[in-house]
């Protein structure tokens, strides 16, 4: 059976998703200007940063910070938490907010995430997580998906079984990153497990890890039988990426120093300068790096210290424009 065009939608649930390359969620990447430019760009999907369940039910500024939308549909939020009534309550806070899918972070291999116990850690804890599933998805109306990995080591792979009793719950999409939560972000993921995920299940199944080019991407869906495919730290310092893999054009090489600027001032607006030059240095970096661009040690020190806004998005510009002009292809 050959496998779908990355250019063709797709459904969950009942939300139609207009091709098959999402944006994964990223915490402290995929804030909400990062989004933007990626559904601009023509991601079919874009999600939320991870947002903590409990925070968001007592009003933590940062959970309600990374829950905004800003009118982009469909508008995924990914929770995170261990808690069935938190993770219920916060599910209906987001869909009152807008959220049009909910997602479960059965993922995350942050020590800070699993020290509570959650993330992927859940995947230890079948009962737990099933408890935690069935209490989202009977809080709200819209589609719930769950992300994850395919254990939590090698000798614990129990995403088949766990997808197959997710979607018993009612959960309406699964995505798995082929990795265990032991590997982190190291080794190569396993595209040929995922696929006995595809096996267990009959809903829509995601497919994630190591996506960087179109050929990866054409080869985890043939290779998994998944219907969509995620890319997260492929798009760093290229928000248009995962619209471009599915077909849509990007930017344009003498455009991307505008579009690198643009984002900055987006984040300067969303945050406030005084937090957003922190939060930025590490999308300049990656726009620097990504296309080539070379500063001196003091000048490249200068510009990811700088707290003047101003200064950093001129020499973003000015070093981008200088590593375009010259006639090297884009860092792959």
């Amino acid at each position: 059976m050959p496998h779908p065009c990355l250019d063709q939608g797709f459904t969950i649930g009942s939300v139609a998703i207009r091709n098959r390359v999402v944006l994964a969620p990223m915490s402290g990447v995929t804030d909400l200007p990062f989004r933007q430019l990626a559904f601009r760009y023509g991601a079919g999907l874009v999600v939320t940063e991870m947002v903590a369940s409990r925070e968001l039910v007592f009003n933590a500024a940062e959970s309600w910070s990374r829950l905004k939308g800003a009118g982009l549909t469909p508008h995924m939020v990914q929770l995170a938490g261990r808690e069935p009534r938190w993770m219920a309550e916060a599910a209906k806070i987001a869909e009152g907010n807008g959220a049009g899918i909910i997602d479960i972070n059965m993922g995350c291999p942050a020590k800070k995430v699993i020290g509570g116990y959650a993330g992927s850690a859940l995947m230890r804890e079948p009962e737990v997580a099933l408890a935690l599933i069935e209490a989202t998805v009977k809080a709200v109306s819209v589609p719930v998906t769950v992300k994850m990995r395919l254990g939590w080591d090698d000798a614990s792979i129990n995403a088949p079984e766990l997808s197959m009793r997710a979607e018993s719950a009612g959960v309406q999409a699964i995505t798995i990153h082929g990795r265990t939560r032991m590997q982190f972000y190291e080794g190569k993921a396993d595209w040929d497990a995922i696929a006995a995920v595809r096996d267990a299940i009959s809903i829509p199944l995601i497919a994630n890890g190591d996506v960087q080019t179109k050929a990866d991407a054409e080869e985890i869906l043939r290779r998994s039988g998944a219907d969509g495919v995620m890319l997260g730290r492929g798009c760093q310092g290229r928000p248009w990426h995962a619209g471009v893999l599915a077909g849509h054009l990007g930017p344009g090489v003498d455009c991307i120093p505008a579009v690198a600027v643009e984002h900055y001032r987006m984040m300067m607006e969303h945050y406030g300068a005084d937090i957003a030059v922190r939060h930025a240095r590490k999308h300049v970096a990656w726009y620097l790096e990504r296309h080539g661009a070379v500063l001196s040690s003091p000048d490249k020190a200068a510009v990811m210290t700088s707290k003047d806004p101003e200064f950093v998005a001129r020499r973003l510009y000015e070093a981008l424009t200088d590593a375009v002009s010259n006639p090297q292809e884009e860092a792959a």
